[in-house]
C-alpha cells in the first residue's frame, strides 16, 4: 500500500542517459519521488556553472514526468552546497571589465533560478544533511519545504569581502533577522534556522532522508491538482510584494559588488587564494570571526 515510510521496499530508476549528468545523480522510484543528489562532494558541491545548469534540467525533467509528483533536493558528502565555486573566482581578473564579464551571467540569472523553483508545477523539498551558504543557502529557501540535519549549518559569509544576500533571505525572515545575518556573514545552525523560518525542521542527521520522504509521501497522498493550486496560492503574496523585480534589482547591485576591485581588504583576500590556495582564503576571510554567536563553528 502506497503512503509508508522506508520500511517499504522501493524500486529505484535511474535515467537511461543518466551518464548525461556529471555534477548532479538524478533518479525517481516507484513512489512517485525523484531525487536530485548535488554530486561534487570533493568541492562540497559548489555550485559550478556546469552543476547549476544541469540542476535546472533535472527539475525541468522531473517535471515533465507524469510518473514524479515531488521532487526532493539533497547533496552528497558533508554539503548541500558549500554557495558558488570560489575556486574560479578571480581567475585572470584585472579590470573591472573582465570582473563584469565573468560575474554578470550567475549574478542576472539569480532571478531566474529562484524562480524556476517557486513557480515549478510540482512541489520541492530540500534536505539540507551539512553547510548550506552562500548560493546553496538560497536554493535551500526557494524550495517549498526544507528539512535539515543536526548537522547543517546556514550563512552567506561571502557578504565579508563585498558581495551581497538574497532578497528572499529578509522576504522569509523578516528585516531585523536578515540584516543580524546579512550584514555580518555569520553562520547559523539548524535550531536557529528553524527558529527564524528559514526551514522547517531539523531532524537527527541518519533520519534525514527518511523524513524527508515521509514528508514526499504526505504530499504525493494528496491530488496533483491541489497541490499545484496551493503551490501557487503559497508563492502568490510574494509576487504581490514585487519578489521578482527586487532579485532583478539585487542581481545588478550583485554586479556590482562583485566587479568592486578597489577595496584593499578584497584584493589581499584574492591575492592570497592566488598564491597560496582556497583554504588559506578562507581562512583570512573567516577566522577572525571565530566565535560566531550560535553558529555551529562556534561550538
Amino acid at each position: 500500500m502506497r503512503g509508508g515510510t522506508s520500511a517499504v521496499i522501493r524500486t529505484q530508476r535511474r535515467r537511461p542517459d543518466v551518464g548525461d549528468y556529471e555534477n548532479i545523480l538524478y533518479e525517481t522510484d516507484d513512489d512517485q519521488i525523484a531525487t536530485i543528489t548535488l554530486n561534487r562532494p570533493d568541492q562540497m558541491n559548489a555550485i559550478s556553472p556546469d552543476l547549476e545548469r544541469e540542476l535546472h534540467e533535472a527539475l525541468d525533467e522531473a517535471a515533465a514526468d507524469d510518473s514524479v509528483r515531488v521532487i526532493i533536493i539533497t547533496g552528497n558528502g558533508r554539503a548541500f552546497s558549500a554557495g558558488y565555486d570560489l575556486g574560479r573566482e578571480r581567475e585572470g581578473i584585472d579590470t573591472r571589465s573582465e570582473a563584469l564579464k565573468q560575474w554578470m551571467p550567475t549574478d542576472m540569472n539569480h532571478t531566474s533560478h529562484v524562480m524556476h523553483l517557486m513557480e515549478l508545477d510540482k512541489p520541492i523539498i530540500a534536505a539540507v544533511n551539512g553547510w548550506a551558504l552562500g548560493g546553496g543557502f538560497w536554493y535551500t529557501l526557494a524550495c517549498d519545504i526544507t528539512i535539515a540535519s543536526e548537522q547543517a549549518a546556514f550563512g552567506q559569509p561571502e557578504v565579508r569581502m563585498v558581495s551581497n544576500t538574497s532578497f528572499l533571505f529578509p522576504a522569509l525572515v523578516g528585516w531585523k533577522v536578515a540584516a543580524r545575518y546579512a550584514l555580518t556573514g555569520d553562520h547559523f545552525g539548524p535550531e536557529e534556522a528553524v527558529r527564524i523560518g528559514a526551514i522547517n525542521e531539523v531532524v537527527p542527521h541518519d533520519q534525514l532522508m527518511t523524513r524527508a520522504r515521509e514528508m514526499a509521501m504526505r504530499l504525493v497522498m494528496v491530488p496533483s491538482d491541489s497541490v499545484r493550486l496551493n503551490k501557487k496560492l503559497t508563492t502568490l503574496g510574494f509576487h504581490a510584494m514585487g519578489l521578482r523585480n527586487a532579485l532583478q534589482t539585487g542581481g545588478l547591485i550583485s554586479i556590482l559588488a562583485h566587479a568592486s576591485t578597489d577595496a584593499k581588504e578584497v584584493e589581499d583576500l584574492y591575492e592570497v587564494q592566488r598564491n597560496e590556495g582556497l583554504t588559506a582564503f578562507l581562512r583570512m576571510r573567516d577566522n577572525k570571526f571565530i566565535p560566531e554567536p550560535g553558529g555551529p563553528r562556534s561550538r
